[in-house]
């Protein structure tokens, strides 16, 4: 026998790969100038120069054996101090290395920190509309159920009204993802501090820490000069997950952290608690030779000077057709309306005719929104215009209803 709860996830690959592999194929057949793939987010800026030469002079430099050896299973001591010493600096906390344990990327930092707070069939995890699909597996395979709080409508903030209804004694945790995937919203320290009074009031009555998990990978990815409030500022009780896959254009290599404060209710626990779901997982003693490039590079920041320009042209130009767009304050997503209200009906039909790729947000608990990754080449929007125009006049012409 074989579990067939895993057997349909495997079996049923998100619509964001099945997008990006179909732009594959037309790539091949078309050239890839004939395709515009907007469904992953692949970071295209590459990463900055400091990684490179890191990596350059641990080979030449260090013991090839130590290089591509084993690390403790929380990470080396001096990548977890780099970390430690980076957003202590950032953020004026005191923040230890024994705080942090690092990982093999943001998903299984997520996942180890679920399974610490989940107890048992009867444990809630709340996730803010829209979302990150993957979190609904994440939570669910851990035998939680996934609490979905409604969208703001007005601005993809949180909905604090609604999350507060949703809030039970059965509620572990709630996901805070800023900036945000898919809008690209940025919740602002007002609203956070409203959620954290909320969640104190909340726990008080429970008796139980309820914790925010705050998933970061797009932390450094903001414009205009936004702030993006570092949650444990704000509230105590917080975990955070963070990758350097989009900071330091590094998805390919693996490696984030886990952030479990000391001053959280129940820190060592949770921390300890973590490091036991890492174990179980198998995703312990991330890559040796990346923890290394992590240890010399943690304070390295990225060039969004493209992703600022694509962001612009983008949301400028489809608002000028007629969309409705979100403007993003961060990561690289625009947040688009189908014209038609019906996204998955857009995406097959922009699909089809124009290779254009694009993904229907109903996963991420938003139907009728699109999710365009604008993290691809400027030359690509350019070329893409055409087609999100042919689109639009497709539909006010009836044709697409």
């Amino acid at each position: 026998m074989v579990n067939n709860e895993y057997i349909k996830l495997g079996n049923s690959p998100s619509i964001i790969r099945d997008l990006f592999a179909y732009g594959l194929e037309q790539k091949k057949k078309l050239g890839a100038e004939n395709v515009f793939d907007y469904s992953l987010g692949n970071p295209s800026i590459p990463a900055p120069k400091e990684v490179n030469e890191a990596i350059k002079e641990i080979l030449d430099t260090e013991d090839p054996v130590k290089v591509h050896g084993y690390s403790s299973a929380a990470g080396f001591d001096e990548a977890r101090e780099a970390v430690a010493a980076d957003l202590s600096k950032r953020f004026g906390l005191d923040v230890k290395a024994k705080e942090i344990f690092l990982s093999c990327g943001a998903a299984p930092a997520l996942i180890s920190i679920i399974k610490a707070l989940c107890i048992g069939h009867e444990s809630e995890i709340m996730v803010i509309a829209p979302f990150f699909p993957e979190y609904r597996p994440f939570i669910e395979s851990n035998g939680a159920k996934c609490v979905i709080v409604p969208p703001d409508m007005k601005d993809f903030g949180i909905n604090l009204e609604a999350a507060e209804k949703l809030v039970s004694k059965k509620t572990q945790g709630i996901i805070v993802n800023s900036p945000n995937n898919p809008s690209g919203a940025v919740y602002s320290r007002e609203v956070l501090k409203e959620l954290a009074d909320m969640l104190k009031r909340k726990s008080a009555e429970f008796g139980h820490p309820i914790y925010i998990i705050a998933d970061e990978p797009y932390r450094e990815l903001v414009y205009d000069g936004v702030e993006v409030p570092f949650i444990p500022t704000i509230y105590n009780n917080t975990v955070v997950c963070y990758s350097y896959s989009k900071s330091l254009s590094l998805p390919g290599e693996r490696i984030g952290y886990v952030y479990v404060p000391s001053f959280a209710e129940d820190s060592e626990d949770v921390y300890y608690a973590v490091a036991g779901a890492a174990r179980i997982m198998g995703h312990v003693c991330p890559p040796t030779l990346i923890q290394k490039v992590i240890a010399a590079c943690a304070d390295k920041r990225p060039d969004l000077r493209a992703y600022d320009e694509n962001r612009r042209l983008l949301y400028e130009s489809l608002c000028g057709m007629g969309y409705e767009c979100v403007k993003p304050e961060g990561a690289f997503y625009l947040f688009v309306k189908a014209p038609n209200g019906n996204a998955e009906e857009f995406s097959e039909k922009a699909k089809l005719e124009y290779n254009l790729l694009v993904v229907p947000a109903t996963g991420f608990g938003c139907p009728g929104y699109l999710r365009l990754s604008y993290c691809v080449s400027k030359q690509t929007i350019i070329n893409s215009l055409p087609a999100f125009r042919g689109m639009m006049e497709k539909h006010r012409s009836g044709i697409i209803p």
